[in-house]
Order: C-alpha cells, then sequence, then structure tokens
C-alpha cells in the first residue's frame, strides 16, 4: 500500500473518529444537562403538589428530552471509542429514526393544519379547566398571553369553561377572564388583576380596547408566519446537528467494515495462547491495527 493512501486513510479514519467522539460527547452532556433541570422540576411539581396532568408539563417534557439524547450520545461515544461496529450502528439508526420523524412529524402538522390547530385547542381548553391548580400550564399560558397579545384558545370564550370564571358561578372572577389577558397601555404600571371583569356578557367588539380578543393558537400561528426566516433558523438548528451525527457516523462505520473486508473479520481470532497462559496479537488483529492506525507495515 503507498504511502499516499495510508495517509488518506490515517486522516479519515483520526478526523471521522475524533468528529464522532466529540459529537457525542458534546449532545450527552447537553442530554444531562436538560435531565438534571427536569428532574429538579418535577421534584419542585411534586413538592408544589399541582396537579398529575401530563400534557404540558414542562418537567415531564425535559426529563424525556434529556435521557434520550443522553442515552443515544452516550452509546455514540461508547461505539466510536471502541469501534465497536453493533453499537455505531445502533446510533446511526436510532439518530436516522428520530430524523425521519421530525421531519414527518412537522410535515403532517402542516398538510393537516386544521385537524392540528384543533387538537391544539381541545388541549388548551383542557388546560383552561384546571388554570388555577396546574401552576407549569397556568406559567406557560400566561406568558403565551403576554408575548403574543391573546386570549384563551380559539378565542378568548374559553375561560368561561373554568370554574371561577364561569358566568353560572359568583365571586369577582365570574364572567371575567385572568389579567393577562388584559391590553397594558402602559408596560411598567401595576396590573389591575381585575381589569378582564364581566368581559364574557360583554360583544366581542365592545372589547377591542380592554383584552385582547385574539386567540391564541391564532396568533402564534400567525407570529410564526410573519417571523418565518428565524423559524428557518430554528428549524435549521434542530435539524442539521442531527444530520451531521447521521453522515459522519455513517461514513465512519463505512471505513470500518471498509477495513475488516481487506483485513479479515477482526471480531473472530483476535487473541490466540501464547506462553506462559498469556496471549500475544495475531496477524489478522495486527493487519486490523496497521489499516485503523495507520501504522506502517512491517516486512
Amino acid at each position: 500500500m503507498s504511502s499516499d493512501v495510508r495517509y488518506c486513510e490515517k486522516f479519515s479514519y483520526v478526523f471521522l473518529k475524533i468528529s464522532l467522539i466529540v459529537y457525542a460527547m458534546i449532545f450527552s452532556l447537553i442530554g444531562a444537562f436538560i435531565l438534571g433541570i427536569g428532574i429538579y422540576a418535577e421534584v419542585e411539581r411534586q413538592r408544589l403538589k399541582t396537579l398529575d396532568g401530563l400534557f404540558l408539563a414542562p418537567s415531564i417534557i425535559l426529563i424525556v428530552l434529556g435521557l434520550m439524547m443522553f442515552i443515544v450520545s452516550f452509546i455514540g461515544v461508547l461505539a466510536s471509542l471502541r469501534d465497536n461496529l453493533t453499537l455505531l450502528k445502533v446510533f446511526l439508526y436510532t439518530l436516522t429514526f428520530c430524523l425521519i420523524l421530525e421531519l414527518v412529524g412537522g410535515i403532517v402538522a402542516l398538510v393537516f393544519r386544521n385537524q392540528t390547530v384543533d387538537l391544539l385547542n381541545k388541549n388548551i381548553r383542557k388546560g383552561i379547566v384546571n388554570y388555577y391548580d396546574d401552576l407549569d400550564f397556568k406559567n406557560i399560558m400566561d406568558f403565551v398571553q403576554r408575548k403574543f397579545k391573546c386570549c384563551g384558545g380559539k378565542e378568548y370564550s374559553d375561560w368561561g369553561v373554568n370554574m371561577y370564571h364561569n358566568c353560572t358561578t359568583t365571586g369577582p372572577l365570574a364572567c371575567g377572564v385572568p389579567y393577562t389577558c388584559c391590553i397594558q397601555t402602559k408596560p411598567f404600571e401595576v396590573a389591575n388583576t381585575l381589569c378582564g371583569y364581566k368581559v364574557l356578557y360583554r360583544e366581542r367588539l365592545d372589547l377591542q380596547d380592554t383584552i385582547y380578543i385574539r386567540g391564541c393558537t391564532d396568533a402564534v400561528f400567525i407570529w410564526l408566519m410573519d417571523n418565518y426566516k428565524t423559524m428557518a433558523a430554528l428549524l435549521f438548528g434542530i435539524l442539521f446537528p442531527q444530520l451531521f451525527g447521521v453522515v459522519f457516523s455513517w461514513l465512519y462505520i463505512t471505513r470500518v467494515e471498509d477495513a475488516i473486508a481487506e483485513y479479515g473479520n477482526y471480531q473472530d481470532g483476535l487473541l490466540e495462547a501464547g506462553d506462559n497462559g498469556g496471549f500475544r496479537e495475531t496477524k489478522t488483529q495486527g493487519r486490523m491495527a496497521k489499516c485503523c492506525r495507520c501504522m506502517p507495515e512491517i516486512d
């Protein structure tokens, strides 16, 4: 084998190996960090005794996401360090499956946009029912209503399903909406928590200067359409690292398999019995080492 070919083998093997190790280690650390945050958030959620519903529970989402990232990335670290083809293929197939699943999910959500919006509205209404009992959902809903200047899911009247805001009940919140639905003319003024008092009794056009009458699902989708460049960059930032891992793990597997095809199956008969009960390197193992580590041939 010529020195030029040997150098190319050395460069490709070392470059792919180091790249894959660094990639997998970075994402395993990110996964562990996300998992830690999720566990802490779940402990706090249980301590505060909020509802057991899992939908839109940030702690559950973080735990699942962090655990998956850590396990898959840790497999990638072990596989690239040990040149284990089985683990490398598990790592590759898992990344490929996740990437395809995300792409298919996004396409389905766009194609069936009306059904996606209906599903979101349905689950938001379920969350509104327990708005004051589920602190996770309350914080998310308050943030969305402030950020996107909206109220409720499909529309502001969704708040009528909450027992405190229902028009058939009594109390200061009856037939009203949370103060995060109210229009604030002065950003730093003290919020009037009863600014949405009895608004559900009034007509939609009469509330344009009092509360945000647009539903939050429509407001969010409009914002996404208006900021398509930001969303495209965010989507690229999510998908590109996964695509990077798929491509580099596939190239690395191909590199190792080519070496096996040329120098024999390194998994069988690598060691043979030596003197004094020890072991010594066989010819097959030595050739495999020379291929992968690009050691010079020794006659």
